[in-house]
């Protein structure tokens, strides 16, 4: 009952698992979704429009482009003339403190006519205007030759250049008629005391008259009638014609921002993303049930999904039209290496169909995405050197150049082509290369296992399986006969060859800990003779424990764990086995004392495993090896483990196990082949 309740509720947890993804992945896909019309034509101007004819789908005005306002925006503060105030306080203030101190304390010859000389000239000076130095300079250097200078509710027009400074204004009145006036004389009246700036800068009124005289200008050039026609194919994009299009952009996106039409968009776009969610998951229920029994993969097929859709939406979204950039084949990459080639083509089909949705022109994304995903599998069946990631993306990047210049050449009367497309298309490529690391990345957050970490592994200068080929090294040599094994059966039935290779030179790395105790690690002489079968079963069964123990401290994948739990299974010691019921007629042991912890094999690579492990070590003890001693070892090995029940809970078939028995057979019969005899020399004659 509580096995029966278990079951249940693993397969419960399975379905909601499933649940969860497609709805997050509808809603995180339709969330990035472009909600308002996007004409995503891609263009360059002063070549030709490459798209289908552009007609005006109804009447818009043509806004001008921002480098155009901003030059009609700079023209105008360039002819705005600023506005300055008169401090008429200044004047009288000056005038006040002229007669007040200078005039009481002199009274030399002509006094008179020095004060009434001065005043006047006072007079002359700030009537004109006094502006600071500074001010002055500012305004010649930014090219303001006139001004407006309000004095009271009035205002006029000043030449910048008849201004005084306060050096102008002083030099005006000493040097202003030096025939009647003496300057040594005109010294004793401190006349620079007297001279103040009176213009100042009216910074509020300034900016509302600027603002003013911006706020005339017009952001549209003209209008574009319904059903007129904007430009056709082969027609060359001028800077007009740009301005017409981007325009066309604008208020596309003004028609489309209705509520009720952004409702039922989004309505439009969770029913197609749904749907194609859900025939995703009809066929990994149909034909790959197994990816759902580990949550990583499942996030992993999803979440490339979603983050690419994601990524080529908001490019629309911000109105950045090239999706090519984008590296879509990714996607089959990581899935085919990962998993299986089909998956990898269904969700790639899944992701392009999706993006095209929300493209103008879906039809050449589609046919270069979707033959460009069939290159992929094609060519990187396995990933297990650098270079091979270096190749497919130079493949992948040759395959949308020529697919993409066959579509032009079959679309259009005359060979026009867009150069951007191609410089898109090698980004893209380059864009690929980051595959490499990013399967670090995933094989850390989704726990999985590439073939480049298998050979990375599989290379027999690790510390691991160095110090295994000195301290144990018939476990060693034991070790690589099993390896060579694995892998030409996993060639012949379809299974991840570098996978099970890499497994079978660890699966007995726990015999590190007492190797003498092994077989094919001593020398004549058995430390066993000197125990009981049970504390000899012990020892043997707990090279698996401590085979996890070392991969535990070398960080070995959980993979590689899974081959050195289960290549014996639940299956017993079966020497020290037999031997406990000799010594012990009539009686019934305690099994657990003799049985292997297990799990008994879950997949193909581990039952290999399996086979191979008791296969290799069984052919060591024939008397003679003959073709038919060698298959007779052979069927009778691997029938007893089918026998037992090894097999039961993995995916390996009849089919499988037969061909399986055929590898064996053939590679034993090499390894143990017959040597002829060489003759010796006869030195008589």
């Amino acid at each position: 009952m509580k096995e029966n309740k278990q079951v249940k509720r693993k397969v419960y947890g399975k379905q909601i698992f499933k649940g969860l993804l497609v709805v997050l992945s509808t809603l995180i896909i339709v969330y990035f979704m472009p909600k308002s019309e996007t004409l995503g034509y891609s263009y360059e101007v002063g070549y030709p429009w490459i798209n289908k004819q552009l007609i005006a789908p109804y009447t818009f005005a043509i806004l001008k482009s921002d480098s155009v306002m901003q030059h009609e925006r700079d023209s105008i503060r360039q002819e705005f003339q600023p506005y300055y105030r008169v401090d008429t306080s200044v004047r009288d203030a000056m005038r006040k403190k002229f007669l007040n101190s200078n005039v009481k304390e002199w009274n030399g010859p002509n006094a008179f006519l020095y004060i009434k000389y001065i005043t006047q000239q006072l007079d002359t000076v700030y009537s004109r205007g006094v502006i600071s130095m500074e001010e002055y300079d500012s305004l010649l250097k930014d090219g303001k030759y006139t001004i407006k200078v309000v004095e009271d509710r009035t205002s006029r027009n000043v030449v910048t250049k008849r201004l005084f400074t306060q050096r102008t204004a002083y030099e005006y009145i000493m040097f202003g008629d030096t025939a009647r006036y003496s300057r040594l004389i005109l010294q004793h009246f401190n006349i620079s005391d007297l001279i103040m700036p009176n213009i100042k800068f009216d910074k509020e009124k300034s900016k509302a008259e600027l603002d003013d005289m911006l706020s005339t200008i017009s952001g549209a050039s003209g209008m574009v009638q319904s059903g007129q026609k904007i430009i056709d194919r082969g027609e060359i994009v001028d800077e007009k014609k740009a301005a017409i299009i981007e325009s066309l952009v604008r208020e596309s996106t003004k028609h489309s921002k209705g509520d009720g039409l952004i409702r039922l968009k989004i309505i439009g776009q969770m029913v197609y993303v749904l749907f194609i969610c859900l025939i995703l998951l009809s066929y990994l229920n149909l034909f790959r049930s197994d990816y759902f029994d580990k949550i990583g993969t499942g996030l992993l097929l999803f979440g490339l999904m979603d983050f690419f859709c994601s990524v080529a939406a908001s490019m629309m979204s911000h109105n950045f039209y090239h999706v090519m950039i984008l590296p879509c084949c990714m996607v089959p990459i990581f899935i085919r290496v990962f998993m299986d080639s089909r998956t990898a083509f269904m969700f790639h089909c899944a992701t392009v169909m999706i993006i095209s949705s929300f493209l103008r022109e879906p039809y050449e994304f589609l046919i270069l995405q979707l033959t460009t995903g069939m290159v992929v599998i094609q060519t990187l069946r396995e990933l297990s050197q650098r270079s091979q990631i270096i190749r497919t993306a130079l493949v992948i990047t040759l395959t949308y150049i020529v697919i993409h210049t066959s579509f032009v050449l079959i679309q259009n009367d005359e060979i026009r082509f867009d150069r951007s497309y191609y410089i898109y298309m090698i980004v893209n490529g380059v864009l690929l290369l980051f595959t490499y690391p990013l399967l670090y990345v995933f094989e850390k957050v989704f726990g999985f296992i590439s073939d480049v970490t298998l050979v990375e592994l599989s290379n027999i200068s690790n510390p691991l399986l160095q110090r295994m080929s000195e301290i144990a090294p018939g476990t060693f040599q034991h070790s690589m006969q099993v390896a060579n094994l694995s892998a030409e059966v996993a060639k012949k039935i379809g299974a991840r060859s570098q996978l099970v290779r890499t497994g079978a030179l660890y699966h007995d790395i726990g015999k590190l800990e007492r190797p003498v105790f092994f077989t094919e690690n001593q020398k004549g002489i058995s430390p066993h003779s000197h125990l009981t079968p049970e504390r000899s079963a012990e020892v043997i069964i707990e090279h698996v424990t401590n085979g996890l123990s070392l991969a535990d401290k070398n960080n070995l994948p959980a993979q590689i764990k899974r081959f050195i739990m289960t290549h014996h299974g639940n299956g017993k010691t079966k020497y020290f086995y037999i031997m406990w019921k000799n010594l012990h007629h009539g009686e019934e042991p305690d099994e657990s004392l003799f049985s292997y912890p297990g799990p008994n094999p879950s997949s193909k690579e581990e039952a290999i495993l399996m086979m191979a492990d008791a296969v290799e070590a069984a052919s060591r003890s024939l008397s003679e090896y003959t073709e038919e001693s060698i298959s007779t070892l052979v069927d009778k090995i691997i029938d007893g483990q089918m026998q037992e029940g090894y097999f039961s809970e993995c995916d390996i078939t009849f089919k499988d196990i037969a061909a399986a028995k055929e590898v064996f057979k053939e590679k034993l019969k090499i390894v143990y082949h017959t040597r002829i005899s060489y003759p010796e020399l006869n030195n008589k004659q």
